[in-house]
């Protein structure tokens, strides 16, 4: 979890959701709803949730994944090259 991110129990995200959005909004929280101490629901921002998906699109695109792995092996050598 990133350090601005926040676990918080549905009570306390029911009686203070205006506030909460609105400070989601300048530092770009995500928000972790609890039930009973467990785990309920995810609250972020919408462009963290659109980086989010295309993570995921890119990830889940085989085709791309050889292009993934060799700007990686690049990055490996270039870190290794200046040691």
């Amino acid at each position: 979890m990133l350090e601005l991110d926040k676990i918080l129990p549905v009570t306390k995200v029911k009686k203070n959701l205006l506030d909460i959005l609105k400070n989601m909004s300048e530092d770009h929280s995500t928000i972790t709803v609890t039930k009973n101490g467990k785990p309920v629901s995810i609250i972020m921002t919408p462009d963290r949730y659109d980086a989010l998906m295309e993570t995921i699109e890119i990830l889940a695109d085989l085709r791309l994944w050889p292009f993934l792995q060799a700007r990686q092996m690049i990055s490996e050598k270039s870190v290794f090259s200046k040691m």
